[in-house]
């Protein structure tokens, strides 16, 4: 239900299932990365309190991205720094995944629907490289 792709030490994403299901705040992630994800399970009455969060200078060096499947079908393909092949998964309704390293590149399966959550600010053309991927012929499914 949580699957780590890692290539040579570097973890390059982390899914997490829409079948995921444990009580309390579960993080998926260690607290040096900069982007963090958790699966959050409470009771009703449950009461969090009220907190600002204090203002702390972070350092960047990679885009991390979550995307959360609302609806359909999405196969991600997955790179290395290299821009070279590793792997590719099939995400569904409900399923999540954070890309902490490496490329990646998607195709449609189903119409989808997602949100995507990522550091800012923004910065265009200077935060991406495009690079020429595989095709559906050449991915490697894990079963």
């Amino acid at each position: 239900m949580i699957e780590q792709i890692i290539d040579q030490n570097q973890l390059l994403a982390i899914i997490v299932s829409q079948k995921f299901d444990k009580p309390g705040v579960n993080f998926f992630t260690s607290g040096e990365m900069s982007q963090q994800l958790a699966y959050i399970h409470h009771p009703v009455g449950k009461i969090i309190k009220p907190h600002i969060h204090k203002p702390v200078v972070r350092e960047v060096h990679f885009t991390q991205e979550v995307l959360f499947i609302k609806k359909g079908k999405l196969r991600v393909d997955l790179y290395d720094d290299r821009q070279q092949y590793i792997a590719s998964r099939i995400l569904e309704t409900g399923d999540a995944i954070l890309l902490a390293r490496g490329g990646h590149g998607f195709e449609v399966i189903e119409e989808v629907e997602a949100i995507e959550v990522k550091q800012g600010p923004y910065v265009g053309d200077r935060d991406k490289v495009l690079f020429e991927g595989i095709s559906a012929e050449q991915t490697t499914m894990k079963s």
